[in-house]
């Protein structure tokens, strides 16, 4: 049983060392692909929002018109409609750009590798608020949200990798493994 055990625990450990750097590589890449493509989607250009994207968290996020059973509803649930004046509307507009931005930068700073257990807890924080906020059903926590939250968990808990400014950069323990 000792050499069982014995060549069982030298094969993973050099699977580790070889295999390791790319499967955090795999995982890094995944959460950039999904969350920095969706944040261009919403860019006009350089620094210009697109307007639909307004619409976007305004309608279909926060005000749909069937709305979704525990999702939070930020309009007059009876009409559909936003209160005219109402500060909500400025809210929604400005997290919609906020949004936008931590698409765009969370997965810029996950794929380099700098900084990444910040940027994966930022990618986890926007995939708790979007299921619990935005579409709380168990369909879309099984698929896509429980991906997303357990990449960005392993990030955070595994780190990076070797393949990453962070470990280069001394913000990650350097180990023989």
């Amino acid at each position: 049983m000792n050499l069982i055990r014995s060549f069982y625990i030298a094969v993973f450990e050099w699977l580790n060392i070889l295999f390791k750097p790319l499967a955090m590589l795999g995982l890094r890449w995944q959460l950039f692909s999904v969350f920095f493509y969706s944040g261009l989607a919403k860019w006009n250009g350089f620094l210009k929002p697109d307007p639909g994207v307004y619409d976007l968290f305004l309608y279909e996020f926060f005000c749909p018109e069937e709305p979704r059973e525990g999702a939070l509803l930020l309009c007059d649930p009876k009409t559909l409609e936003y209160v005219d004046g109402s500060s909500t509307v400025a809210y929604i507009k400005y997290f919609a750009v906020a949004a936008g931005v931590a698409e765009i930068v969370l997965p810029l700073m996950i794929i380099v590798g700098l900084f990444t257990r910040f940027a994966a807890l930022g990618i986890l924080g926007m995939t708790i608020f979007i299921q619990l906020a935005v579409f709380p059903t168990w369909s879309h926590w099984v698929n896509p949200a429980m991906w997303w939250a357990g990449v960005a968990a392993a990030l955070i808990v595994i780190g990076p990798g070797k393949l990453s400014l962070d470990y280069w950069l001394g913000l990650e323990k350097k180990t023989s493994k």
